[in-house]
Order: structure tokens, then C-alpha cells, then sequence
């Protein structure tokens, strides 16, 4: 089986790519695998870290106003369509599948032209821009959110709900190196476990809530606050941690990133964060509860759309940006973690929401695909 894989810009198209690139190697005895990207884009970087063959075009998004830029753009989008031209060719694939991402638009749009099997995932509630215009060509539409099909209507023919291919890859954490990495991080094992992530690069409205409820925090023994800074702010956030002197309070650890969040997830009982697509595919696949911070920055609000979701189905709770303070975050927390009942109910509920077996069911679109073009 050759498997031409695209995605790209953010971590949340370009991980779910992995995670089906990787299932692939598992299931074929003989498979062999091509990742297109963008040279700027964090594929670039990505990608050849995780072993696979990796290819560039040329493309970037479009502009919403009639610009120099706006020529420019057209003009890489012609390059680019050439070059994927080019790379389809001469790989010749079984089957194509994009994950998201303006790079996907040339590639898949001339895999379709030039008659190759086409796959995309959408991760999100709301389907991004290039996923919208993709869907009216591709074969099939895999979405991780069953919302997500209203959007695609006109499609519904081709949309399968198959889950994000994130949810398969965190529930294969093992027992023993939960506990290592829980032992490493330093978790008190007869407290509730509450982690703060904010984002690789960090995210200040949240930090700021953070820090201002940390006095709160250190002054009760219901629950350890972990809090995942990001490398960006790690510096400057421990320095505010020390002039409160709480740096060696016994209920508040900081860290600026943690490679090992599938066996962290695996020991938290309460996540505080945005709602990026993945995050909650990771999250209601281990069954964890959440209170959700989404960005308001994102396109279409998505991140917000992705957090009522959860919520509405009991899996979480939900404060708006501009509405978050430390007083309310911790009031919000402290209340959980302080009814066990209703935690390990918004538990199950998360739970009840996951798809874990995401990427089996994205094989299996794929090999379904490729049966009835071979009868």
C-alpha cells in the first residue's frame, strides 16, 4: 500500500497525520508512506523527526482583502499545484489523506483530478476552510465530532464519524510508566490531581488567572495543582512563584512542558485548558473532566464550539476568556474536586464521548475505499 499523507501548520493537523502513518506501519506487512508539507510550516520540522519521507510545495493561505499579498498567494498556489502535480506523479499512491491545512487544498484537490482514492479529516466541531472547500471533491469525510456533519450537509453521504486519530494513541499508556512518570513529576499520590496546560507557547489570559489563585491553592489539601507553564513563560512564572514564596508549597508544582502527557492524562482528575480539537479527543478518551478555556483567537470560534460539545454532554464545565479571573477559576475547581460524586460523573460522561478506536475506523474507511475500486 502506497499512503500519501498531507497536513499541515499546527500540531493538531499534523499529529493526527503521525498517529495514522504509524497505525499503517502496525497493520501493513508492506506499506509505504510519502508526508507533503510546507517548508514553513512545523511539519517541516516535525515530520523528519518521526521518520518519515518528507516532501515540500509552495502554498499559504488566502487573504480576506484584495492585496499585493493576495496576488502573491495566487501566484504560490499555482506553484504549488504544479508541485503536488509533480509529487503525485511520481510517487503514484494507493490513496491520499489530508488532515488539514492550506497544504492540503493543491494536494488533494489534484490527487482527485488526477483519479487517486481521497480521505479527509476534520478534527474540529466546525470544519476549517480548506476542509469546507475539500469536501465537495474527496471520496470520503472523516469527522471527530458528530456536530461537525450539520456543517458538511451537503455531503452527508461521504461523512463517516470515525473519532480523532489522537484518542486511539493516548489509551496505550501502560501502568508502569504512568506511575514513573507520576513519580518523576512529583504527584503526591493522596491528593486529587489538577493539570494546567496553557499551551507549548503559553497562554498569558490564563497564566495571569492562574497565578492570581495560587495563594488559594497552596492554602487547601484537597488537591496538587500542576501547572504546565510553557517553555516561553516558564522563566518569568516561577520568578512570581518565588516572590509569593509558594515555590515549595506542597500542592503546587510547576513545569514548563511534560513529553509524557498520555500517562499524565492516565493519573489527572480534573484538566484545566483550551479545547483544542486533540486536547478533548485526548481527553474524553481516558474519561478525564475538564474545565475549558477556549481561545477566542481561533478561526471561527471553533475552539468555543468544541468545548460546548463536552459540556453539554456532562463532561466538562466552560469559562469564557473574558470572563476568567483566579477567584472564579479556583471557586470553580475547588468545587469539583470537592464533590468525588460529581467528578467520576463528568468522568463517564467524558468518557462516554470518546472514540478510542479512532484510527482502526479511519483504516477501515480507507480499506473499504480501496476494495470496491479494485472490484
Amino acid at each position: 500500500m502506497r499512503v500519501l499523507l498531507t497536513g499541515g501548520g499546527t500540531g493538531g493537523h499534523i499529529y493526527p497525520a503521525l498517529a495514522i502513518a504509524k497505525y499503517l506501519q502496525r497493520k501493513e506487512k508492506q506499506v509505504e508512506i510519502l508526508y507533503v508539507g510546507t517548508e514553513r510550516g512545523l511539519e517541516s520540522d516535525i515530520v523528519p523527526r518521526s521518520g518519515f519521507t518528507f516532501r515540500t510545495i509552495e502554498v499559504s493561505g488566502l487573504k480576506r482583502s484584495l492585496s499585493f499579498d493576495t496576488i502573491k498567494t495566487f501566484w504560490k498556489l499555482t506553484k504549488g499545484i504544479r508541485q503536488a502535480h509533480s509529487i503525485i506523479r511520481e510517487f503514484k499512491p494507493d490513496i491520499v489523506i489530508g488532515t488539514g491545512g492550506y497544504v492540503c487544498a493543491p494536494v488533494l484537490f489534484v490527487a482527485r483530478l488526477m483519479g487517486h482514492l481521497t480521505v479527509i479529516h476534520e478534527q474540529n466541531v466546525y470544519p476549517g476552510l480548506t476542509n469546507r472547500f475539500l469536501s465537495r471533491f474527496v471520496h470520503r469525510v472523516c469527522i471527530s465530532f458528530a456536530d461537525a456533519e450539520k456543517y458538511l450537509s451537503k455531503y452527508k453521504q461521504k461523512v463517516i464519524l470515525t473519532g480523532n486519530p489522537r484518542a486511539s494513541e493516548v489509551i496505550q499508556v501502560d501502568k508502569d510508566s504512568a506511575h514513573r512518570a507520576g513519580t518523576e513529576l512529583g504527584l503526591d499520590r493522596k491528593l486529587k490531581t489538577v493539570v494546567v496546560v496553557s499551551g507549548s507557547r503559553g497562554a498569558k489570559p490564563i497564566n495571569e488567572a492562574v497565578m492570581n489563585m495560587l495563594e488559594e491553592v497552596a492554602r487547601q489539601d484537597v488537591f496538587q495543582l500542576l501547572y504546565i507553564t510553557g517553555k516561553v513563560h516558564y522563566d518569568e512564572i516561577m520568578k512570581r512563584v518565588r516572590d509569593k514564596k509558594l515555590d515549595k508549597a506542597r500542592t503546587i508544582l510547576v513545569r514548563p512542558f511534560v513529553y509524557e502527557m498520555p500517562e499524565l492524562l492516565s493519573q489527572t482528575d480534573l484538566l484545566i485548558g483550551r479545547a483544542g480539537a486533540s486536547t478533548i479527543a485526548e481527553l474524553t478518551a481516558m474519561g478525564v473532566p475538564a474545565v475549558f478555556i477556549p481561545s477566542p483567537y481561533v478561526t471561527a470560534n471553533h475552539q468555543e464550539l468544541n468545548a460546548r460539545w463536552v459540556v453539554e454532554h456532562g463532561g466538562g464545565v466552560m469559562i469564557r476568556e473574558s470572563e476568567l479571573t483566579g477567584k472564579r477559576l479556583f471557586d470553580t475547581v475547588f468545587s469539583l474536586v470537592s464533590n468525588p460524586q460529581q467528578l467520576a460523573a463528568m468522568s463517564e460522561s467524558s468518557r462516554t464521548l470518546g472514540m478510542p478506536d479512532a484510527l482502526e475506523n479511519i483504516y477501515r474507511v480507507m480499506k473499504e475505499l480501496l476494495t470496491v475500486t479494485k472490484t
